[in-house]
């Protein structure tokens, strides 16, 4: 009954910037509430991570390979988490993951995730 679509991944050169977006929908008629968001990210060999996560009330936090670097932030009136890219390393090469911890009005809390979308950072 959710969708998570991620947007904005890509091919960037080391000190580059990219700005990823995820839009969670609800089929009509439905209402989903969201507690958190999140971007986890799963490199090449290597396991899942989080990145950063983000709650309803704004509170954010971050893995420390990304502190001072990343930014998230959301629209909760648009269902839409960012994860803003600076500074970008070849270690930062992975496809990420929109993730969404909430409730379709009236069931249980869940966990959703999106299909993923390409990060490539190039030196």
């Amino acid at each position: 009954q959710v969708q998570l679509v991620e947007s904005g991944g890509g091919l960037v050169q080391v000190g580059g910037s990219l700005r990823l977006s995820c839009v969670a929908s609800v089929a009509s008629g439905k209402i989903f509430s969201i507690n958190s968001m999140a971007w986890h990210r799963r490199g090449p060999g290597n396991q899942r991570e989080l990145v950063a996560g983000i709650t309803s009330g704004g509170s954010t936090s971050y893995a420390n390979s990304v502190k001072g670097r990343f930014t998230i932030s959301r629209d909760n009136a648009k269902n839409t988490v960012y994860l803003q890219m600076n500074s970008l390393k070849p270690e930062d090469t992975a496809v990420y993951y929109c993730n969404a911890i909430g409730a379709v009005v009236p069931y249980a809390i869940a966990d959703y995730w999106g299909q993923g979308t390409q990060v490539t950072v190039s030196s």
